[in-house]
């Protein structure tokens, strides 16, 4: 079954805020989200390699990976603020081509019962220009294709 994200920028906001329903269990998604090995299955638009430099999932902790493809590579990194098995991820994130642009980003997984779960995120960017340069630049067509993936990965699981 494919379900569909659902991401809105609220008008006079800083925020991206979206929603994407998924047909696994709470714990499974979350798992997805936590272990790099599988993270690099699923993260990111079709057609990219994935690369992950560092990975530490726990409060306080940080990461780093890239994306690469024929047209070059792009990094990112953050800190995981908050993680709350199986609840709750607040973390940074900050693309290298747009340094010191930080967003903030909150994500809740819910149980919606019989094995499917929830995915609701809010970014906060740093200003307005940051968060309309992310929507513009194809990132909901990203989030589609990954979330794609990652409904394979979840049935594989």
């Amino acid at each position: 079954m494919t379900n569909a994200l659902a991401l809105v920028a609220p008008v006079d906001t800083l925020a991206m805020e979206f929603t994407r329903d998924f047909d696994a269990p709470v714990a499974v998604l979350f798992r997805a989200h936590a272990e790099p090995e599988l993270v690099k299955r699923w993260l990111g638009p079709h057609g990219l390699e994935m690369a992950i430099t560092e990975w530490e999932f726990r409060s306080h902790g940080g990461y780093r990976y890239s994306h690469a493809d024929e047209h070059g590579e792009y990094a990112f990194n953050g800190t995981f603020h908050t993680v709350r098995e199986n609840e709750f991820i607040l973390q940074t994130f900050e693309f290298d081509g747009a340094p010191d642009m930080v967003n903030i980003e909150y994500l809740w997984f819910e149980d919606l019962g019989g094995g499917r779960s929830r995915l609701r995120g809010r970014s906060i960017c740093p200003n307005v220009e940051a968060r309309d340069a992310l929507l513009s630049s194809g990132m909901e067509g990203g989030m589609t294709e990954g979330y794609e993936k990652l409904d394979r990965l979840l049935a594989d699981l």
